[in-house]
This record gives C-alpha cells, sequence and structure tokens, in this order.
C-alpha cells in the first residue's frame, strides 16, 4: 500500500513526530510512505487545511496513494476539505477505538487527525496505537461480524450518493482557484512522488501543464 502523508502549516512544526510514527508501524507491515509536506514551519510550500484536502484528491483519485494520513489543530478542518472531494472517505481518528471502528465499518481511505488538540504528553504513542489499528487489519470486516453484511451495503451506497454528488476529479481541478491548486501541489517532493505513482494520466497532464513540470524523456 502506499501512503501519503500530508501535513498542513499550524503542525508543521510537529511533521517530524507524526513522520516517524507513521513509519515506524506501516513500514515494517511493508506500507511505502510518501510523506508530501509540510516537513518544517519554514517551508516555502505552504499548506492550508483546505489544501489537504484538494491534495488528498488528487493523489486518491490519481492512485498515486492509496490511503491518506493528514490532520490539521482539530483534525476537523482536514477532514471537511478532504470530504468534500470526490472518491475521497475521510475519518476523524482521535483514538485507537476510532481508528479501527473507521477501518472495519466504514473502510475509508484518509484519516484525519488532532496535531494541537490533546496532543500532549506520549502522544506519539497515540499515534503509533491508531496507525495500527488503520493498518494491521483489513478495512471493511465489520464491527460486529454480524452486521458485516450490512455495513458493506451502506458502503457501496455512500459511494454512490458521493459520485451522484460530486464532479470527477478533473473536473474539480480544472474548477477550482487555480492559484489555490498551485498552491498544494507546490512541496518540494510533490513532482519527485507524484508523477512516479499516478495512475491517471489525465489528472497527471493537467497538473504538469499547470506547474510547467515536462515528461521525462524516453531512454
Amino acid at each position: 500500500m502506499k501512503i501519503a502523508l500530508i501535513i498542513e502549516n499550524s503542525q508543521a512544526a510537529k511533521s517530524s513526530v507524526v513522520e516517524d510514527a507513521l513509519r515506524s508501524v506501516a513500514e515494517p507491515m511493508g506500507h511505502a510512505v510518501h510523506h508530501y509536506g509540510m516537513y518544517t514551519p519554514d517551508d516555502a510550500a505552504s499548506l492550508t487545511y483546505v489544501m489537504n484536502g484538494l491534495l488528498a484528491g488528487i493523489l486518491l483519485n490519481s492512485r498515486a496513494a492509496d490511503f491518506v494520513v493528514t490532520g490539521c489543530g482539530t483534525g476537523m478542518g482536514s477532514m471537511l476539505a478532504c470530504n468534500a472531494m470526490p472518491g475521497v472517505f475521510c475519518g476523524l481518528v482521535i483514538d485507537p477505538t476510532d481508528a479501527f471502528l473507521f477501518s472495519q465499518i466504514n473502510d475509508g481511505n484518509c484519516m484525519s487527525m488532532p496535531y494541537a488538540k490533546g496532543f500532549g504528553w506520549a502522544a506519539e504513542l497515540n499515534l503509533q496505537d491508531c496507525y495500527r489499528k488503520i493498518f494491521e487489519n483489513e478495512g471493511g470486516a465489520g464491527y460486529p461480524k454480524e452486521r458485516a453484511h450490512l455495513m458493506a451495503a451502506n458502503r457501496t451506497k455512500l459511494k454512490d450518493l458521493k459520485a451522484a454528488s460530486t464532479h470527477d476529479m478533473l473536473t474539480v481541478l480544472k474548477s477550482v482557484d487555480q492559484d489555490l491548486l498551485k498552491a498544494a501541489v507546490a512541496g518540494e517532493r510533490f513532482a519527485e512522488y507524484f508523477y512516479a505513482n499516478s495512475q491517471d494520466e489525465g489528472i497527471s497532464a493537467y497538473l504538469r501543464e499547470l506547474t510547467g513540470v515536462s515528461e521525462p524523456a524516453l531512454s
């Protein structure tokens, strides 16, 4: 699984703490972690929670990432922005029980966490426990198990509802404020990670044209 990490500007000082906790859990399970920034509060490319959502939408709809880990001060802003995107199903995860139930019941592809509210002593242990509960079990198995089939049916209905109420991602990219979009993909490692992993030529081509990134020459 390709896991994308996105940190917004108000919590950029905690970037290394969050990244270390995520890698310590995900990489031993065989998952790849791609950190799209922010890396420090002084980064030239600054991400707001609104940009977090836009970036999550790009990564998941292009299949450059299979799962997105993000957040903000409370986790709520990033969750709302992510859920505004087509094909993104983001849960607010505060503790390991949230993580387990979100994975088993909702089987989402994005989680948002609070990195200011309640982020105190041993916060990195809570991060690790949450990531473990998200990634250690197959998503969508259901809890309680006897309701698994009903939960699966509801997930399908939710996906259909979202598909009916949102545009496709390429239309979103063409419709949003283009300066906002440029800022969302301005991270120093975006091009390195995204273009190597994107499986949607339309999204990739549009972002290349927008940002002036040329395609690699054929050998």
